[in-house]
């Protein structure tokens, strides 16, 4: 999935004249913390309804506040892993997609990525989820997947993130077609890798809502 083909087209751009008044009413009527302030069909940058409250200055042209997110953007042909990327690095929900000439083109809500990325992930599919830890050197996803495999068992999607207690390692997610992870459990174990989390599918899970918005904590954005 492309930064092109998750434009919201619903949030539209302040132009830098308007003033802070309007993107009080635009960002309540939008339900949205940031709006873009685009001028010329430049990106200028984000303002928020926390930027105007502490200028205080209900009157004032958009463009003339201290803006923020100036690089929280992405080129139209951009992969969601940057988007997410980009909008964990610039600490903001909503990001600029930017055509290749740098011309303004939409922006895309960290919400709609995460619902695309959970399509993607195979969140929907039932099954079950294994956390592993490992030294990156020992990271295989051939191997580790050949074992799955020998207990009637497929990977449908992996991601790796640095282990947040130990940054010499990596932490290994897979989410798999199967429920009962016990045999595979023992065969990861015995070949020497460490199971760090084990996640059933439960019959009451939460929403897919409930679920992105768990993510986004987790990401801490």
């Amino acid at each position: 999935m492309l930064a092109k083909e998750l434009i919201n087209y619903m949030i539209p751009p302040l132009k830098g004249t308007d003033d802070a008044h309007k993107a009080i009413v635009w960002m309540e009527e939008f339900r949205c913390a940031h709006l873009p302030v685009i001028e010329e069909n430049k990106l200028l940058g984000f303002i928020s309804e926390e930027i105007i409250l502490e200028a205080n200055e209900i009157d004032k042209e958009v463009k003339d506040f201290q803006l923020t997110g100036q690089n929280s953007f992405v080129k139209n042909d951009t992969h969601f892993y940057d988007i997410l990327k980009t909008a964990t690095d610039n600490k903001i929900q909503m990001i600029a997609v930017l055509n290749e000439d740098d011309s303004y083109a939409g922006v895309i809500t960290v919400q709609d990525t995460l619902a695309s990325f959970a399509q993607a992930a195979a969140v929907q599919m039932p099954g079950s989820v294994l956390v592993l830890s490992m030294s990156f050197i020992d990271y295989s996803l051939a191997t580790i997947s050949r074992l799955i495999e020998e207990n009637n068992a497929k990977v449908l999607s992996s991601l790796i993130n640095e282990d947040p207690l130990d940054n010499s390692k990596i932490r290994l997610t897979l989410k798999l077609n199967q429920e009962d992870l016990s045999r595979i459990v023992a065969t990861l174990e015995r070949f020497g890798y460490r199971v760090i989390g084990r996640y059933q599918e439960s019959k009451q899970a939460p929403p897919q809502k409930e679920r992105l918005d768990m993510l986004l904590r987790y990401l801490d954005i």
